[in-house]
């Protein structure tokens, strides 16, 4: 998070309007709040989550389908050839993908990729082993995942994969069949291809999937017209400028008006230039260990709901650092998403440290860790600001407890 808030005022320090703290201010202020949010995730139980879980997805399902209608409805209103009106019902607005509720403006995709994580983890945790059966796993999970998929992925194709990983990486965590992954992976591949040539999106995702394929297998150049490619082209180029170690932090000049959403989409590509080489691997290095330490809470907490929860957050950070950096160096189509805890973006930020609390509360719950919490307890005043001891795990039958 520091370090994104440091790119993020090199990125946008050069402020059109005069102003060069102005966007981070607002993500200082995003992060202020997603700390508080950290703060009580990872004091809150596990059932407090299971309780919560069915509202908070549901209460997704609503903010998405808003932002769908509200986006059909400005295109509808809005005469050919002119740019699309914001449309409104009473104080509530849409904005591509940000839903404006009075003062209030939030991503409702970035609610739900934690709000999906929990909902699943709820549900499969209480199958059991009956998961081993097609018709229990399909029930209810297919049906609502996929429906969240086709609202999510209406106008937004890369949160979609994102949560479509998170769904296979849960799946696996939770023992389900191979045959199952297989279905998974042919219908996810059959509705990305869907939407990719869905009327009204087609457009700009089948040149997005075009520059890509130019880029990765072509010269560069037959596509080099269009915004996407110069985009990338951009990105490339801030990339090859780095070197081992940068031109120095806020001296990058693919920021200076060159390189569209330096701030956003390809902050990574603010860094490769600033800080080089050994920047980029600073970033994949600290992701790496993210990605050892949530696999390994979901491998050692006993609880079965608590290891679904690990492996799905684990799956969805990871896989979408891999999506946004894939994309800005090429490897990948760009998607349009962000970097997580780097990229500038209040919604992204706040919901990425909640889930950072969650794994950081589950981690406190792994039974070694519990019992050497109990052992050498911190001071009062410390468990009142941080966080409560966590309960001892249970002794297994036929043994005494220690101690």
């Amino acid at each position: 998070m520091l370090i994104g808030l440091t790119m993020v005022f090199s990125a946008t320090s050069l402020d059109a309007n005069g102003n060069p703290y102005s966007s981070v201010k607002r993500q200082l202020v995003s992060a202020g709040v997603g700390l508080v949010a950290f703060w009580i995730c990872q004091r809150l139980p596990s059932q407090t989550y299971r309780r919560i879980s069915r509202v908070a997805l549901i209460s997704s399902f609503v903010m998405i389908t808003m932002v769908d209608v509200l986006g059909m409805l400005s295109v509808m209103q809005t005469p050919e050839g002119m740019k699309p009106k914001a449309a409104s019902i009473g104080p509530i607005t849409a904005d591509q993908l940000w839903l404006h509720i009075g003062p209030v403006q939030l991503q409702p995709s970035e609610l739900a990729k934690l709000a999906f994580a929990l909902w699943a983890a709820d549900i499969l945790a209480r199958k059991g082993p009956a998961i081993a059966e097609w018709r229990e796993v399909a029930v209810p999970l297919f049906p609502v995942s996929g429906l969240l998929f086709l609202l999510v992925g209406y106008h937004d194709l890369g949160t979609m994969l994102c949560l479509l990983a998170m769904f296979i990486g849960i799946l696996w965590a939770a023992g389900a069949r191979l045959r199952v992954f297989g279905a998974m992976i042919g219908v996810g591949l059959a509705g990305v291809m869907a939407l990719v040539f869905m009327p009204g999106k087609n457009v700009y995702r089948m040149e997005r999937l075009a520059v890509w394929l130019d880029f990765l297998f072509g010269d560069g150049r037959a596509t080099n017209s269009s915004d996407e490619a110069y985009q990338a082209a951009q990105g490339l180029t801030a990339l090859g400028n780095g070197g081992w170690f940068g031109v120095g932090l806020g001296e990058g000049r693919q920021k200076w008006g060159y390189l569209p959403n330096g701030h956003n989409d390809f902050i990574f590509a603010v860094i490769a230039e600033e800080l080089g080489v050994v920047g980029c691997l600073v970033v994949l290095v600290l992701f790496g260990v993210l990605a050892y330490t949530g696999l390994r809470i979901a491998r050692r907490v006993n609880d079965p709901f608590q290891r679904l929860v690990a492996a799905a957050v684990t799956t969805w950070l990871i896989s979408q650092a891999m999506i946004n950096i894939g994309g800005v160096t090429t490897l990948l189509p760009i998607t349009g998403l962000p970097l997580p805890f780097i990229s500038d973006g209040g919604s992204a930020l706040l919901v990425g440290l909640a889930a950072a609390g969650v794994l950081t509360g589950f981690a406190r719950s792994e039974p070694d860790a519990a019992k050497a919490l109990h052992a050498r307890p911190p001071r009062k005043w410390v468990r009142l600001l941080w966080a409560p001891l966590p309960p001892l795990p249970a002794a297994r039958k036929g043994r005494k407890p220690s101690g």
